[in-house]
C-alpha cells in the first residue's frame, strides 16, 4: 500500500493538468494537522484528566490547554479558565495521523458513508468534526459515559476549495459520491 507521504510526492504528476502546474513546487502539500477538543463542564476534573490523557494516546503528542479569551455568563466561563486542549502535528506524526484516520479510524464510524467535499474553506484548509474519539483504537477499550468529539483540521498549501478537494480525494480522504 502506497503511503500517504508518496501520494504527495505523486500530487504533481496526478493534478498537474487539472490544475494547470508547471512546477512541482505548485503541487499543494499538507503542512500541519490541528486537533481541537472543548471540555465541556469546567467542574469534572476526572474528565478534563480523561481527555488530556485520550488526546496523548489518539495523537501521540502532549495536548496544549487553551484558556477563554473572554468571560461568557452564559457559560460560567471567566477569562483565563481551562475550556479546551489543542494538538498540532507536523512531519512524521502527521502522516501516521492521517494514514490511521484515513485507512482505521473512519471507516469504523457508525454507518460510515464518506465525508463531505463542502467542509473545505478558500484558503485551503479542510475541517472535519468527529463526534466520538472511540472510533480510534487506541481508545477502544474505555467506558462509554466519557464520549468526547473533536475538530480535525488539515492544513495544506492549496490556492483554493476545488484544489484542496481534488488534493484530499488523491491522497485517498473517502468523500461521499
Amino acid at each position: 500500500m502506497e503511503t500517504l507521504k508518496h501520494k504527495t510526492e505523486k500530487a504533481f504528476e496526478v493534478l498537474k493538468t487539472k490544475a494547470g502546474y508547471k512546477n512541482k513546487m505548485q503541487a499543494p502539500k499538507v503542512t500541519k494537522v490541528v486537533i481541537s477538543v472543548g471540555i465541556g463542564s469546567l467542574k469534572d476534573k476526572a474528565k478534563i484528566k480523561l481527555i488530556d490523557n485520550r488526546l496523548a494516546l489518539i495523537t501521540g503528542q502532549k495536548a496544549a490547554p487553551r484558556t477563554a479569551k473572554v468571560a461568557i455568563a452564559n457559560f460560567k466561563s471567566r477569562e483565563g479558565d481551562h475550556i479546551g486542549y489543542q494538538v498540532t502535528l507536523r512531519g512524521a506524526r502527521m502522516h501516521d495521523f492521517l494514514e490511521r484516520l484515513i485507512h482505521i479510524a473512519l471507516p469504523r464510524t457508525k454507518d460510515f458513508r464518506g465525508i463531505s467535499k463542502n467542509s473545505a474553506d478558500e484558503m485551503g484548509n479542510y475541517t472535519l468534526g468527529i463526534k466520538e474519539h472511540t472510533i480510534f483504537p487506541e481508545t477502544a477499550d474505555e467506558e462509554l459515559k466519557d464520549v468526547f468529539g473533536m475538530a480535525i483540521t488539515v492544513v495544506t498549501t492549496a490556492k483554493s476549495k476545488t484544489e484542496v478537494q481534488d488534493f484530499l480525494e488523491h491522497l485517498g480522504f473517502p468523500f461521499k459520491k
